[in-house]
């Protein structure tokens, strides 16, 4: 059984974390940190957590040997901070953005404070990225919008079959993807009734971290159109991709994702004319993915769908755990979505 804590906990992303290791049979929960809720009983801020009996404990209060692995769930550019005193044998999970850039140029350009290097990014579904997340004991997980984008375009910018130079996105994302926190926009009043465009025209601190993968993996340089919407919804994320096809067919692109993630069993790619929708994803680690040919405009059409809070956050999280430690990658992870 492996210890676990959570730095951040009270969040809707450390919910989800205390949420999971809960079904989990190889982790127990050890300590849950909260800077606003200490003292609090976790199921009083949760109430869907009955089952956890602890109370929330300050972050300077974690004894780190008695962890074994480590759930950072902090504001961007306040991990770096924290984990300064982890000691090395303690694997952590940094599902902040402090730890996923590699140029520090991009860091400075997109988020505030001090560039603090770069851990294996742990996008968890990546072929290319399995050696390095078994082998690591630092890895960032990737944000929401980058792993429901970077999953459905990683086919295709790695074996040339789009112009990648030419991507453009529209995705629509749930309120909780900004985070438990009292502002204007997130107001039932503000956003009930209405769809609203934010950090339009490449100001998404989520573009360096998506171009940074598929350069990684392509042999183009990648350049994408980033169009992020809030949706009056609690949760979930719902992509529409578009870039210039090379001459493959429906059938062709079909086999391309088949071939690119075999048996993965996360990664569904929905049958011939269902398109995703993001009812069906909640509370799940699963990618909802379809690829569609426009042949009137020659374009390349991928729709995908993920829960933000799971496999953009949480659910990612515990994938990147179970692939450290060489557990089943479904541990914890087995939730079908509810519907309707």
């Amino acid at each position: 059984m492996y210890r676990a804590g959570v730095v951040g906990a009270s969040g809707y992303a450390g919910g989800e974390l205390l949420r999971i290791i809960t079904t989990h049979n190889s982790l127990a929960l050890v300590c849950a940190t909260s800077s606003n809720y200490v003292g609090e009983s976790i199921p009083n801020l949760f109430p869907n957590l009955q089952n956890i009996k602890q109370t929330f404990i300050k972050s300077d209060d974690v004894d780190f040997s008695k962890l074994d692995v480590l759930f950072v769930a902090l504001p961007h550019g306040e991990s770096s901070k924290f984990l300064k005193d982890v000691p090395d044998e303690v694997l952590v999970i940094d599902l902040g953005a402090d730890f996923r850039l590699t140029n520090p140029n991009d860091w400075n350009t997109f988020y505030s404070g001090e560039y603090a290097g770069s851990w294996t990014y742990g996008l968890a579904d990546a072929p290319s990225n399995f050696d390095s997340i078994t082998n690591s004991t630092r890895v960032a997980n990737p944000g929401c919008y980058a792993t429901a984008i970077n999953l459905a375009l990683a086919p295709f910018v790695a074996d040339n079959r789009i112009d990648a130079s030419k991507i453009n996105i529209v995705a629509v994302s749930g309120t909780s993807g900004a985070g438990r926190k009292a502002e204007a926009r997130l107001l039932t009043s503000e956003n009930m009734n209405s769809i609203s465009p934010y950090k339009i025209a490449g100001t998404h601190q989520h573009i360096p971290e998506i171009e940074q993968f598929l350069n990684s993996i392509g042999t183009e340089k990648v350049l994408i159109n980033f169009t992020p919407l809030l949706a009056p919804m609690p949760r979930g994320i719902l992509a529409v991709i578009q870039a210039p096809n090379r001459n493959m067919t429906y059938e062709e692109a079909l086999d391309l994702i088949k071939d690119f993630y075999q048996d993965n069993l996360f990664i569904h790619l929905l049958a011939a004319g269902k398109l995703p929708n993001t009812k069906a994803v909640c509370g799940t680690n699963d990618v909802h993915l379809q690829v569609s040919i426009d042949k009137r405009s020659d374009q390349i059409i991928l729709t995908v769908a993920i829960d933000n809070l799971v496999k953009g956050a949480a659910g990612q999280a515990i994938q990147n755990f179970n692939l450290m430690t060489k557990l089943d990658v479904r541990e914890g992870l087995n939730a079908t979505g509810v519907y309707p």
